[in-house]
């Protein structure tokens, strides 16, 4: 821990801790759902000479959450999904970075870009909206073998693997490699899980018709769950009908099971089945972020941020912290609609929760009482694929198949900040349902530099050692070889090369030997020449 930090640039611009400050700054932690909406509300309350807005996340944009299975399935461009900030904000600021430390007590926040050193910056009020990273359990092999579906990274990643593998399937003729190629498996039955399972799954049926190698039922998708349901956040009637539904395309599901190693993606279950993958998708929940534990806010046993119905951070005895307020996945906010609970972590709550933040934080700076979040849950909709889905509204309309699927998209589509985004995604969706939906790996989106570090690379040396290389110059300078190597336009080629391709000694004997000059006669033989 610095004993003195070092302030960034721009609070040089605004004043160091202790200094009276003409605008009070206030610093959003995250660019997520509660950041982008408490910060936006926040500016539209109050103007540029009321607060300083300053939001500090990793990435330079927001992530909308719900549409990452269909941005995994194709059904909506990747780009199309993430609201970029500086598009978003307007007189706002914005550092990129990862928050790695915060002193509350000094008002500071530690700051470290992607290059170059940390450095602190400080605040007069903050925001905590940092939100949730995966729940990962010690597994053997999942760190290795699996991927998450957190972001808009992975949801990438996920539909390239899985066109890949099909890709590769088509032409490989192994039968054990190639089924291994074709079973996917997602760990994790909740909304997150079943939605990019389903996509996914669509997505890689439809894609299979181009390929005339591979038949519908070679393609095993796998869900493995560890309570007796899935789709907890919707009644057990529906839960059931979404299982039944995604059985019927025959999914396998194992309820009540949970992953115990995957090593070399030999997947192994607790009730005793086995099987090799090559695509393990990790979904199976969510937890506040780790960087929380390096801070001064009072948190709970869960690691989340202690908050009052305002939204304001409180500690253990329910006394306010001053100038401090959280919201989101990384934040206990109690719900009171269901006394004794606490408001779910979903995007229908974080957005709600951002804009009654930033309501409250305008209310606070203009002397104003602040007021508590409440909200009654309106509903829970589930993509299931194309024209498929499941929705529950206001906790007793139910809804199947294509109706429900038209209520996810709508319901979504509107909850998508900004109106470019909207109009984008929506004629992305129009263009789907007149073109068809893309279905071709971009897999050296990955690692596009691959190609390139291969063609770059010095030849390998030739194995044998010094005796084997000894050998070899033997025979790269003897009539029989310069023959064998195709006359004079190969043996020019090697005299052009660099000279520590060659062994000791071969050099020399290569550029007599091989030139075209010393072989008029194009016979490969320098002693006919």
């Amino acid at each position: 821990m610095d004993s003195a930090p070092r302030t960034g640039p721009d609070s040089a611009r605004t004043g160091q801790r202790g200094k009276p400050r003409k605008v009070p700054r206030v610093v959003v932690l995250g660019g997520g759902t509660v950041g982008l909406y408490a910060a936006r509300r926040l500016r539209k309350r109050l103007g540029k000479r009321e607060a300083a807005i300053v939001v500090v996340d990793p990435r330079p944009y927001m992530t909308y959450a719900p549409f990452l299975p269909e941005a995994a399935a194709g059904s909506i461009d990747p780009r199309n999904v993430v609201a970029p900030h500086r598009r978003a904000f307007k007189h706002v600021d914005v550092l990129q970075g990862k928050v790695t430390e915060i002193r509350h007590a000094d008002r500071t926040v530690q700051i470290t870009p992607a290059e170059g050193d940390s450095y602190w910056i400080t605040y007069d009020h903050l925001v905590v909206g940092l939100g949730s990273v995966a729940r990962t359990l010690p597994i053997p092999g999942l760190a290795d073998e699996a991927i998450g579906f957190k972001n808009v990274e992975e949801a990438i990643a996920v539909r390239n693997h899985v066109l890949g593998r099909i890709d590769l399937a088509a032409s490989t003729w192994d039968p054990d490699l190639r089924k291994k190629m074709l079973t996917f498996t997602f760990v994790g039955g909740g909304f997150a899980g079943v939605e990019a399972l389903a996509e996914v799954e669509d997505m890689a049926r439809a894609a299979v018709r181009y390929y005339g190698a591979i038949e519908q039922e070679e393609l095993r998708f796998v869900l493995v769950e560890g309570s007796p349901r899935i789709l907890p956040e919707v009644s057990e009637e529906l839960g059931v009908y979404t299982l039944e539904q995604l059985r019927k395309r025959d999914i396998e599901i194992y309820l009540s099971t949970f992953l115990s190693s995957c090593v070399d993606g030999r997947v192994v279950l607790s009730d005793g089945t086995e099987f090799d993958s090559e695509t393990i998708v990790w979904t199976a929940g969510v937890k506040a972020n780790p960087v929380l534990q390096n801070s001064d806010l009072p948190l709970d046993k869960m690691g989340r941020v202690i908050c009052l119905p305002t939204l304001q951070i409180a500690d253990a005895e329910g006394n306010v912290v001053p100038d401090a307020y959280a919201a989101g996945d990384c934040a206990a906010v109690p719900d009171l609609y269901n006394p004794g609970n606490f408001c779910p972590p979903n995007a229908q709550h974080a957005l709600r929760e951002g804009n009654h933040l930033g309501d409250n934080l305008a209310r606070v700076l203009s002397s104003a009482p602040v007021t508590e979040y409440k909200h009654r849950n309106v509903g829970a909709v589930a993509s299931l694929g194309m024209y498929k889905g499941v929705a529950q509204m206001f906790g007793k309309i139910k809804v199947r198949g294509f109706p429900a699927w038209v209520l996810h998209r709508t319901y979504h589509v509107f909850a998508m900040p900004t109106v470019n985004r909207k109009i984008r995604i929506m004629a992305g969706w129009t263009g789907s349902l007149l073109l068809r939906r893309e279905v071709v790996a971009l897999g050296a989106l990955q690692d596009p530099r691959a190609e390139f570090k291969a063609a770059a690379a010095p030849p390998k040396p030739k194995a044998g050692g010094a005796e084997g290389g000894n050998a070899a110059t033997k025979r790269e300078s003897s009539p029989e070889h310069a023959a064998d190597t195709g006359g004079p336009d190969a043996a020019a080629v090697t005299s052009h090369g660099r000279a520590d391709e060659n062994p000791p000694g071969a050099s020399s004997a290569l550029t007599s030997a091989g030139s075209p000059a010393s072989d008029p006669a194009g016979t490969g033989d320098p002693t006919k020449a």
